[in-house]
This record gives C-alpha cells, structure tokens and sequence, in this order.
C-alpha cells in the first residue's frame, strides 16, 4: 500500500481544507492511505514521515513565501536531510493566499526546492489551465495555487480550487504507486 503524508501549516484553517482535500483525492486512487500531519504536531511524526513513499507539502502564502511555522518545519528537517531519509520519496506540495496572485509560486518554488535539497523527486499538476470552475483555474503546473479571502474556510477556497486539491491528491498517490513498481 502506497503511504502518503501531508505536511501542512495553516494559520486560519483554508490550508488545513486544501490537505483534506488532498487527503481525499490519494485516498480515491486504490492502495493508497493518506495522513494529515500539522506542522504543530511534527515532533511526533518524523518516523511517519520516513515510511512514507510520498510527502505532500502544504503551506499558506505569507509575505511572498511559506508561513515561519512551515519554516520552521523546514528548517528542523536537518537531520533527515543530513542522513538522506527522504532521498526518492516522491513530492509535491499546494499553497493558498488572499489573491490570486499573492506571489503562490515563490511559495510552490520555496517548496520544490525544500523537496529537492531533500532529493526527492518533484511530481506537478498536469491539469490543464482552466476557467473559475477549472480545477487549474490559477494556471500552476509546479502544484496546485488556491485563493481563500478574508472569509471562513467553509465559503472559501473555491470548489474548484478544492477540486484541484484533490487532483494533486490523485496525481501523488498514481505516481507513487508507479513509483514504487520500479524502484
């Protein structure tokens, strides 16, 4: 059974309904199990994060870059780095901002280069740009971009932004499972 992790940061609760729904969508794809695991909690879960065959990355645009919890995150994942225990997991990662710009791809950037320093292997969206009701409304192949404004994570993000959520979910949990039959 493929392993996902989702490791995620939210600050007012709209990340936390995207890695639901990221969650979600690799669930949907038989013989794989997804876990939901906040920033806050990590301590407890480097363990889980070595067994996984993937790592989802998921953060909230603070700034122009991932929130200091996320950081934070990134920057205590020293010793796996050190010791390679993420080397050719598979990796992608969703952010979300008040805009629709918000400067999310700094952000997705932030986080593939987090992933690759740990020599992971990045896995992208391959939905096409869409319209508002697209699952890719945004147009970001390197992860999923999401907009959720000054409102409560039940209106906000988008069901289409929600959709992409669960795409990315489906598209790390397909291409693990591929993954995994050649290494």
């Amino acid at each position: 059974m493929a392993q996902i992790a989702i490791v995620y940061h939210s600050g007012f609760g709209h990340t936390k309904v995207m890695a639901e729904r990221v969650k979600a969508g690799a669930e949907s794809i038989p013989g794989t199990q997804a876990s939901l695991f906040p920033v806050e909690e990590i301590d407890a879960h480097w363990a889980d994060l070595e067994a996984a065959d993937g790592i989802v990355f998921g953060s909230p645009t603070y700034m122009g870059n991932v929130s200091a919890p996320f950081k934070a995150f990134m920057d205590a994942s020293s010793k796996p780095w050190y010791e390679r225990k993420w080397q050719d997991k598979l990796a992608t990662g969703f952010t979300i901002s008040g805009s629709p710009s918000g400067d999310k791809l700094n952000t997705l950037q932030s986080l593939m280069i987090f992933a690759m320093q740990h020599g992971m292997v990045w896995v992208g969206l391959t939905d096409l740009p869409q319209n508002e009701e697209g699952t890719n409304r945004l147009g970001s192949f390197t992860g999923v971009m999401a907009q959720a404004g000054q409102v409560a994570p039940d209106v906000e993000p988008s069901a289409a932004d929600r959709k992409g959520a669960e795409r990315l979910g489906q598209r790390i949990a397909t291409a693990t499972g591929r993954w995994g039959q050649v290494s």
